[in-house]
């Protein structure tokens, strides 16, 4: 076999089987398995999703085993020769999965490959390539010059802020999102480390690969990462472990330093999760007390785009779900751009029987407008998704 995807993913059912929609198209005439482990979800992922993709292998955990352990858990059952981790809130273009392989196959010495991912409003996620956080490069980052100075070569190492969106690349950090690896490179290098709960394992698998002499890279192919639906970044619990997995990291790697280099660094995490903890607690309670923006924006308006045979439907589910909308037929060249002072929040909604993902991506990552945000419309399931809500 030559691939195994592997999707980890805790109460997020929607966002899942949009994910799974977009994998199976991507797999087509690919040899390949699919394999979801479900991290103690509650909210009927498993018993609904089995039936809608029968040819998917669905694992129960009935504890949450965390990020790590579950991938590591279908690692140990899959087969294929690559190994692709993919997040549950994410949409994959046709082609992004079959010209990784191509790369890989082409470039033997590549263990593990990265993608260019999306955020909701067409803008590329900095994430999407990373350098190693050492010391000074992980200072320059939460100091604030990594953000004054992205394209420069040592204050902008963070996220390599010189290298090209457009072109493939060589790269330190590889995001989990989508991680597409070598099994023989994993066998080497060993599986994710349990000792990250969630965060930090794809640095540490990045960095293992790469002292281990393996190459890391970068793939302009797009992908639509959703960026967190499966977790809730407002929470203590997510403070608490985003910022112990940066303190797992540097010990792992780093303790043999001076104290002169570890104590700062480790001090600038403990404060920086100080000031989220200080955010977040001040947040909810203004939430508790009632306190709300008084320039709360109006409801946003959905612009849809869909294939005639589905308009009259598209346009009485829009009724029903009582949304702001426009109508514009799918097979007309219709400019996509939102009428100049339109400030509300503007979902350009495409019928995904009409528009392809790789459509889509294109579309969206022209405009670069942060008013205005990617959604699909499935009418066979009468549901529409975006980062926001899921309609239906």
């Amino acid at each position: 076999m030559l691939l195994s995807v592997i999707i980890v993913s805790y109460n997020v059912k929607d966002y899942l089987w949009q994910c799974l929609f977009s994998v199976e198209k991507a797999l087509a005439g690919i040899d390949a398995e699919i394999i979801v482990f479900d991290n103690h979800s509650r909210d009927g992922s498993v018993d609904v999703l089995t039936k809608a993709y029968p040819d998917v292998t669905f694992i129960s955990s009935p504890h949450n085993l965390g990020f790590a352990r579950a991938n590591n858990h279908a690692i140990r059952q899959s087969n294929g020769e690559y190994i692709l981790l993919l997040n549950p809130d994410t949409l994959v273009g046709e082609d992004t999965i079959r010209h990784g392989l191509a790369f890989m196959d082409s470039h033997p010495g590549a263990g593990a490959l990265g993608t260019r991912m999306l955020n909701s409003d067409g803008s590329v996620a900095k994430e999407s390539r990373r350098g190693i956080p050492s010391p000074m490069t992980a200072f320059y980052k939460m100091s604030g010059l990594c953000s004054l100075f992205p394209q420069h070569r040592r204050l902008g190492r963070y996220y390599l802020g010189w290298l090209s969106w457009k072109e493939p690349a060589r790269i330190e950090v590889i995001s989990g999102a989508y991680c597409l690896l070598r099994r023989q490179a994993l066998e080497e290098t060993g599986l994710l480390d349990e000792d990250f709960f969630m965060y930090g394992e794809d640095i540490d698998l990045s960095y293992r690969l790469l002292k281990a002499g393996w190459e890391n890279w970068y793939l302009p192919d797009p992908i639509l990462h959703y960026k967190g639906e499966s977790t809730q970044k407002s929470s203590f619990r997510y403070v608490h472990v985003f910022y112990e997995a940066m303190l797992i990291f540097f010990r792992k790697h780093y303790s043999h330093l001076s104290i002169l280099i570890t104590l700062p660094v480790s001090i600038a995490i403990y404060a920086k999760a100080t000031i989220a903890l200080v955010t977040t607690t001040m947040k909810k309670t203004r939430q508790s007390l009632g306190f709300v923006n008084k320039d709360k924006e109006t409801d946003p308006i959905y612009i849809f785009y869909i294939a005639p045979q589905h308009m009259a439907h598209c346009q009485q589910f829009a009724k029903r779900k009582g949304l702001w909308a426009e109508f514009h037929d799918a097979n007309k060249n219709i400019c996509e751009k939102p009428a100049e002072g339109r400030r509300q929040r503007t979902f350009l909604t495409y019928d995904a029987s009409a528009y392809s993902f790789n459509e889509m991506l294109e579309r969206i990552s022209r405009l670069q407008d942060n008013r205005v945000a990617l959604a699909v419309y499935y009418p066979d399931q009468d549901i529409v998704i975006t980062a926001a809500d899921i309609i239906k």
